[in-house]
């Protein structure tokens, strides 16, 4: 592993661990890396020695202190990670040392090493790099949870993705053409519809220059979108909601572009539809098995060539910020990952 042992006068001997933290709520830039104790295993637990660790629109929230839940400063942002399983807590049966695994947290995932629950932790098949391995769960986990548990997407169904060059969108896209849907990607320029395109989309929206209540509509023949996956909020949901089908779903998934939008309910009594909130955070916690179930098949696919994670770049704990403005400037296309 490489945590350093260090001798403590008072203490003993202690190992310690490098770690990207945020001191001050001021944004990804007040990012840096510490030294810090490594963490223990406790019971259920097992010690992940860190091989790469996803970057995710949440993280940059964290870091300004407006996402669901604020940890007080210092804390290390993050939540997913790939690694070597190198120690295990009392009751632990599913793994052993040396075990190739990914993992979700609600955030702490920027260390070295992570100690986590079991049943939080996925075998990584061995054709599943590090880097894809940690750009994968937080990402298409939300979205299987999504389009299957949330809005039942149906083969044949379309399916309209807002923000779908990135994380969640790209997952979106890939999933929703795997289920056999008719996938619609919405973004921001023509450079990332052809990137939509690349991974399954059947037709593109950007909705930088076209109208996209209309553009839905003539890419419809008036019918509408049966499922709208929205990571992104603000000003484009009210005419994704216009677009939407009779009976259609219109999933909550996020809110990137920074604003949580108004919706004009009579909408939902004119287009007889549903606005369904997507927190897959909460299910993984009350749902752990079947969260993990859900882990497990898309780590099947991915091993398969079935699902193809996009890893736009790799930089390490030094370069954290960077990552972090990054996404937070739209200018990922796909994942992130950083590398201890």
């Amino acid at each position: 592993m490489r945590a350093r042992r260090v001798v403590s006068s008072r203490s003993g001997t202690m190992l310690r661990m490098r770690a990207v933290r945020i001191h001050e709520l001021t944004g990804p830039s007040a990012l840096r890396v510490d030294e810090v104790p490594a963490p223990e295993v406790r019971s259920g637990q097992v010690l992940i020695e860190v091989k790469a660790c996803g970057v995710n629109f949440p993280d940059i929230l964290l870091t300004r202190g407006q996402y669901q839940f604020k940890p007080t400063p210092p804390f290390s942002p993050g939540g997913e990670a790939s690694g070597i399983v190198r120690a295990l807590g009392k009751g632990v049966t599913n793994l052993q040392v040396g075990d190739r695994v990914a993992t979700t947290l609600l955030y702490g995932a920027f260390a070295e090493q992570i100690a986590v629950p079991e049943l939080s932790v996925t075998k990584l098949p061995d054709e599943v790099s590090f880097e894809v391995g940690a750009a994968t769960l937080l990402t298409y986990a939300t979205t299987y949870h999504a389009l299957v548990d949330r809005a039942a997407l149906q083969k044949g169904e379309t399916l309209l993705v807002l923000g779908a060059a990135g994380g969640v969108g790209i997952a979106a896209v890939e999933l929703g053409t795997l289920f056999g849907a008719r996938v619609i990607a919405a973004a921001s320029s023509e450079d990332k519809l052809a990137f939509c395109r690349e991974h399954g989309a059947s037709e593109g929206i950007d909705y930088s220059r076209e109208d996209l209540k209309e553009r839905i509509k003539e890419l419809t023949s008036n019918n509408g979108a049966n499922v709208i996956y929205d990571p992104v909020g603000g000003a484009l949901a009210e005419p994704a909601l216009r677009g939407i089908a009779w009976e259609g779903r219109y999933l909550v998934v996020g809110f990137a572009s920074g604003e949580i939008p108004k919706i004009p309910l009579n909408l939902t009594l004119l287009k007889g539809c549903q606005i369904v909130g997507v927190f897959w955070g909460s299910f993984a916690m009350r749902e752990p098995a079947k969260n993990r179930a859900h882990a497990e098949q898309i780590f099947t696919w991915v091993a398969e060539g079935k699902l193809r994670p996009a890893v736009a770049a790799a930089l390490p704990f030094d370069e954290a910020a960077e990552a972090l403005g990054r996404l937070e400037r739209r200018a990922v296309k796909g994942k992130i990952v950083l590398v201890p």
